[in-house]
C-alpha cells in the first residue's frame, strides 16, 4: 500500500503520544505473534479465496469489526489492503497489522473515507485484495456499512464474506465484543461463496446487495460456532 503507518506526520502528535505508539507496536506485534503460533485453525469454505485468485481476480474480505485479532492472525502474509483510522488507535493498529504483511490506507467512514477508498480502488487495480470490517469502524455492530458493495462496483472483484469463532476466548466489554482467542484454542473459520457485484448495478441494487452481504455474515457466524461445538 503506497500510503503506510510511517507516512502518518508524527509531528502532529506529542513526545508522550509518541512513545505510546511506539511502545504498543513493539509490545503487541510479538504478543499477538506468539498467541497466533498456538492457534488451531477448523476452516470451511477455504475454496471460495482460491476460486477468486484462480480466475484472476481478487478477493474483497468482508467481516465483523469484532473479529479483527482473528483475522488478522489467519489471513497475514497475503498483501491483503485494510483501511485503517487517521487517529491515535488507528496508528498503532496499523503498525502492527502492517508486521502481519498487510498494507493500509489511511481514513474511515466518517473522515477523509474517499481518499482511503480511491487508494483500495488503485491498489486493487494492481492485484491486491482488500479487507472490510463492514461494522466499523464505530458501529452500529453487526450492520453492514456499504463500503465493501461500492468498492466491489467499482473494481470487478467480488466481496468475500467470513466470520469467525474461538472455542475458548476473552470478550471485551467493546461496542463491537472484540473476541480474544486464549491460546491453544481452536477457531472455526466459515468463508462463504463470493457475491459479485456488476458494475451497472444501481445505487438501489447495492442497497439490496448491502442487505444480502450482512444477512450472509450472520449466517455465517452460526457456521462458525457450530464448527467449534
Amino acid at each position: 500500500m503506497a500510503v503506510n503507518a510511517a507516512s502518518t506526520k508524527d509531528w502532529r502528535l506529542s513526545w508522550s503520544k509518541r512513545a505510546q505508539l511506539a511502545a504498543i507496536a513493539g509490545l503487541g506485534y510479538p504478543l499477538i505473534n506468539a498467541l497466533g503460533h498456538t492457534l488451531r485453525w477448523r476452516v470451511e469454505g477455504a475454496q471460495h479465496y482460491d476460486t477468486v485468485t484462480a480466475s484472476g481476480r481478487q478477493p474483497i474480505m468482508a467481516f465483523w469489526h469484532g473479529r479483527i485479532l482473528s483475522g488478522t492472525l489467519y489471513f497475514q502474509r497475503r498483501g491483503i489492503v485494510v483501511i485503517t483510522s487517521e487517529n491515535f488507535d488507528g496508528e498503532w493498529i496499523a503498525r502492527i497489522i502492517e508486521r502481519f504483511g498487510f498494507g493500509t490506507a489511511r481514513g474511515s467512514s466518517s473522515r477523509r473515507g474517499l481518499r482511503a477508498m480511491l487508494q483500495l480502488v488503485r491498489d486493487m487495480e494492481k492485484g491486491k485484495p482488500a479487507a472490510f470490517t463492514l461494522d466499523g469502524p464505530r458501529g452500529p455492530a453487526r450492520v453492514a456499512q456499504p463500503g465493501a458493495v461500492w468498492l466491489a462496483r467499482a473494481t470487478g472483484n467480488p466481496v468475500l464474506p467470513f466470520h469467525m469463532e474461538a472455542s475458548s476466548k476473552w470478550t471485551a466489554n467493546s461496542w463491537d465484543r472484540t473476541q480474544i482467542p486464549k491460546p491453544f484454542t481452536t477457531v472455526g473459520v466459515a468463508i462463504g461463496e463470493p457475491l459479485e457485484i456488476a458494475g451497472d448495478t444501481t445505487d438501489q441494487q447495492l442497497e439490496a446487495a448491502r442487505q444480502e452481504l450482512e444477512h450472509r455474515l450472520r449466517a455465517l457466524e452460526d457456521r462458525a460456532a457450530a464448527m467449534i461445538r
